[in-house]
This record gives structure tokens, C-alpha cells and sequence, in this order.
């Protein structure tokens, strides 16, 4: 359906040649915004649902496991249905603290949010296909699992600033009982709200996306980020954390280079670079962490994400 809008505005109605630079480019941004916005609006309508049945104050309840790996997985899973960045997720994670949930668990909680939120499955699924977003998905669990395991081990508490355990919790969220007609209103209000953030986002991402796919010649990637480059997956993760910007802008940027050449591993890293260790992300969590945890998370975190670049480089 959106392939057939795409190619009868391209070739149709604006009359373009198809295998041109210009219309390839503009053929790749009518087929993409339109799906793009499609399944945004489906999928997250449904995350939203999924959220009034977990509340701020059950999802403390269910991460404060006597088994601390089992909350560590918990985190990671919950993380899907969480806040979809780390300015959102981080009031979250200070009450999660205050209320008693172990550091290490609140760590792979505060990974997983920004990185494996619906955002970024419904962009993968819609531009890469179910097994990138599967392996996308099942990649950042896995570091967030592990990063909270290990900062949990190294008993880095006293490295959390004194403020953050004086804070009551926050009681923000739905209400444990609500009617049928109170979620769908919920979940209307949560799509119009998701999709006012990141529309533009992804207007621009696939604008730049497009840019690349039409004009960029596959030998520039497969020169500076393929398989030839035994340092690529260290400079994308290098390249992306200077950058801010959220799964909406830099997954169509990713799927164009993707389809330019970029190889699956260094595709990952970047994109988990990008949305899950951004500078400002490191700004904002400075008020919260002491520099040794700061530090401690940003590295730990950062090796994951290259070790399952060259992984998956290796694999795939």
C-alpha cells in the first residue's frame, strides 16, 4: 500500500524517472514517512494500553525481586514499556532508588528505557524487518542486563548523589483500576503526545535518509564503516555519542546507510550509541551520579554496545 502511494506520486503524478538520483530520493521518503507514521500510531496505541496495567509504583514493586538477576531481566523487559528517553525515564529511575530497588536493577532499567522502547522497535520493524528489530531488541536487553549485573557487583552506591534518596518517590502515573474507556482515553493521549515529540524527527530522518540513498555511492560507506575498517564499530560509537537525538531521528538516517553498505554490526552499535549514551544523556545524569558511577555506567555500557557491533559484524 505505501510502496504503490509512493511509486504513483514519484512516477505518477510527479511525472519522475524511476533509477534517478532526485526521485529515488523522493520515492524513499514518500514510502517511509507515511509507514513510518502508520505503525507508530498502531503500536504505541497498543504499548499505551499495556502501561495502565503497570503504573510507576507496581513496576517499583515488581523490580525489588529478592533474586537481583531476575530483576535485572525484569528492568530490561519493562524498559520496552517505559518512557522512550532518558530525560522521561530518569525521574522514574530516582524513585525506583528512593523506594529501595537495588542500583544494579535501576542501571539495566536506565539503559533499556532510551534504547529498547516501542519507538525504536515499531522504526526497525517498519525499516529494517521483525529480525533486525528482534536482534536490536534482544542486543540492547542484553547489555542492559549485563551493564546492571556489573554495576550492581561493584556495590557503587555510595557514588549516587545523597539528594536522590531523600526524594520521595514519584507518584505520577495511572491509577491501578481504571475502566476500559479510561485506557483507550489513556492511550489516545499517550499516541497524540508520543507522536507530537517525534514527528518531526522523523520527517527530518528520513529527509536525510532519503539524501543518502539517492545521492551517497555505496563505495563512500563500504570504504570508512564496511568490513575493511577493523575500527569502524569503535568510531560509530565514538561518531554517536556526541550526538543527540532520539530512535525517530537516527533509525531512518541508519536504514539508508544500512542499505548503502553499512555493516549490520556497526549499523547497531551507532544507532545504540546514539540513543542510549548521548552527551546530553551524560549531562543530565551528572546531576544524579557522582562521576565514578557516571563514568562506570558510560564505559561499561559502551563496551557492551561494541562488543555486540563486532559480534554481529562477525556473525553477520
Amino acid at each position: 500500500m505505501f510502496k504503490a502511494f509512493a511509486d504513483y506520486v514519484t512516477y505518477g503524478l510527479l511525472g519522475l524517472t524511476a533509477g534517478d538520483h532526485f526521485a529515488d530520493s523522493i520515492n524513499f521518503f514518500l514510502y517511509d514517512v507515511p509507514k513510518i507514521y502508520f505503525l507508530l500510531i498502531v503500536i504505541v496505541f497498543f504499548v499505551a494500553l499495556i502501561r495502565t496495567f503497570l503504573p510507576p509504583e507496581r513496576i517499583r514493586k515488581i523490580l525489588s525481586h529478592k533474586k537481583e538477576f531476575v530483576g535485572n531481566i525484569l528492568a530490561a523487559v519493562l524498559g520496552i514499556f517505559t518512557p522512550f528517553c532518558t530525560c522521561s525515564a530518569i525521574p522514574l529511575f530516582i524513585g525506583m532508588l528512593e523506594s529501595g530497588v537495588p542500583l544494579g536493577v535501576t542501571m539495566s532499567f536506565l539503559v533499556a528505557s532510551p534504547m529498547i522502547n516501542e519507538v525504536a522497535l515499531v522504526l526497525l520493524w517498519g525499516l529494517f524487518g521483525w529480525r533486525v528489530a528482534v536482534i536490536y531488541i534482544l542486543s540492547g536487553m542484553l547489555i542492559a542486563i549485563v551493564s546492571g549485573l556489573i554495576i550492581g557487583r561493584l556495590k557503587m552506591e555510595r557514588y549516587v548523589e545523597e539528594f536522590v534518596f531523600k526524594i520521595k518517590a514519584n507518584s505520577e502515573g495511572t491509577k491501578e483500576k481504571l475502566t476500559w474507556g479510561e485506557r483507550f482515553s489513556y492511550a489516545v493521549e499517550y499516541v497524540r503526545e508520543i507522536f507530537t515529540q517525534v514527528w518531526l524527527y522523523v520527517m527530518i530522518g528520513v529527509g536525510l535518509g532519503a539524501f543518502i540513498h539517492g545521492y551517497v555511492p555505496v563505495s563512500f560507506i563500504s570504504t570508512y564503516a564496511g568490513n575493511g575498517n577493523p575500527f569502524a564499530v569503535i568510531l560509530a560509537v565514538i561518531i554517536g555519542v556526541p550526538l543527540y537525538s532520539n530512535a525517530a531521528g537516527t533509525i531512518p538516517v541508519v536504514q539508508a546507510l544500512f542499505s548503502k553498505g553499512l555493516v549490520l554490526g556497526t549499523t547497531l552499535a551507532f544507532m545504540m550509541a546514539v540513543t542510549g549514551l548521548s552527551l546530553p544523556e551524560f549531562i543530565i545524569l551528572r546531576k544524579v551520579l557522582k562521576p565514578r558511577l557516571l563514568l562506570t555506567y558510560f564505559g561499561i555500557v559502551a563496551a557492551g554496545i561494541v562488543i555486540i557491533g563486532y559480534l554481529f559484524n562477525l556473525i553477520f
